[in-house]
């Protein structure tokens, strides 16, 4: 009787349990410097114990050096493609013989991304037609070749596709853009169980509005250091669930709040950028990625998640010379947890948690004890 018992409520222990948002950090190479070895970046990721790594130049030599680390990997295909793989799924497939066949799995390829912000750029060049059909010949070429694991999604940003953070509450997508091109997308992601992805940084939503404590958007417990919801009620401590919240409540208005959410770009810059930007310093970019790692582990969600963000994406590995070398980004900023030279900057440990039990979990395991061992 006692050893049924125990084994029921061990049951019970395990299913009051949930998984904590994986954490893990972007690498994107420069084309003005010369890149570290893909072995020394994977033996770099390794070392700090990071479990994810998103790479949206995806070199094969890079994919390859990812090899038996169990280092999940992340990767995307660039814009400039997208009206190819739209075209023609041979060209996915070609893609994938590339990028994926020769490795899978042995480096644990888990998301591609068809394209990152793509609404950023449509005054330059509109790949936005090009962004469903090409997801679509994608996966199409993926289980043609008899790979069902790895799903595919496309990445947002925060600016160019939510309307408001402020009440999160009346948040919805953009439009036209939410109706023709996210909807759609939406109904994709939920057929093929993937995730919606978003670009998510707190710091340009604090440079925009001078209403926003620093505080806030830097995950400090000052007295007072809340904003309400006056429409729902809900309390918010920090600028980054506020956010996270109005993309969900965006994907709610439209029927798919059921979509998991993965914030593939966050970061505080520690220092460059442009002139006046003194909130970009290293002590500042600490106080950021301690905040949201901390509030990550805790398990708590977001207000009106309780399993929040499924993954978390920190930008980036490591500083480049010169700055950043991303065109959606101001120029000079540095927004690496590791110098140029690789050294680390910050006493961040962004390895995360499996699984947090809950305090229902904790109660049944204790008397899950209580009574296997009288």
């Amino acid at each position: 009787m006692p050893s049924f018992l125990f084994i029921s409520l061990l049951l019970s222990f395990i299913h009051f349990s949930f998984s904590l948002p994986s954490i893990g950090v972007t690498y994107s190479t420069t084309t003005t410097t010369a890149s570290p070895p893909p072995d020394k970046i994977s033996a770099t990721i390794s070392t700090l114990k990071i479990p994810n790594v998103r790479l949206p130049d995806a070199d094969p030599s890079l994919i390859k050096a990812f090899a038996f680390t169990n280092t999940s990997l992340f990767l995307s295909i660039p814009n400039p493609l997208l009206p190819a793989v739209a075209a023609n799924r041979s060209l996915a497939l070609r893609w994938l013989y590339r990028h994926v066949l020769p490795f899978y799995p042995r480096s644990k390829i888990t998301l591609i991304s068809v394209g990152n912000a793509v609404l950023d750029f449509v005054a330059e060049q509109d790949f936005t037609p090009y962004l469903l059909p090409a997801m679509r010949n994608l996966h199409l070429a993926l289980h043609e070749l008899g790979i069902k694991k790895i799903p595919v999604s496309t990445t947002f940003s925060f600016f160019s596709t939510i309307t408001t953070a402020f009440p999160p509450s009346s948040a919805e997508f953009q439009q036209p853009a939410g109706d023709l091109i996210i909807k759609p997308l939406l109904q994709f992601l939920e057929e093929t169980n993937s995730s919606f992805l978003i670009n998510l940084y707190p710091y340009n939503l604090y440079r925009l509005n001078s209403e926003i404590p620093v505080g806030f958007a830097l995950f400090q417990d000052y007295p007072f250091n809340f904003r309400d919801d006056l429409v729902t009620g809900v309390r918010y401590f920090n600028l980054f669930d506020m956010m996270a919240d109005s993309v969900l409540t965006a994907m709610a208005v439209m029927g798919y709040e059921s979509v998991p959410v993965i914030v593939a770009e966050t970061g505080w810059p520690s220092g460059g950028g442009e002139a006046g930007e003194v909130e970009a310093n290293e002590a500042y970019a600490e106080m950021y990625l301690k905040g949201l790692v901390r509030h990550l582990k805790s398990g708590v969600g977001t207000p009106l998640k309780k399993d929040g963000v499924a993954e978390v994406y920190v930008y980036e590995l490591m500083d480049h010379e010169g700055g950043n070398n991303d065109n959606n980004k101001v120029k000079g900023r540095k927004w690496g947890i590791l110098t140029e030279n690789m050294t680390r900057k910050f006493n961040v440990e962004i390895s995360s948690g499996v699984k947090n039990y809950g305090l229902m979990g904790i109660f049944f395991f204790l008397i899950a004890i209580f009574y296997a061992f009288p």
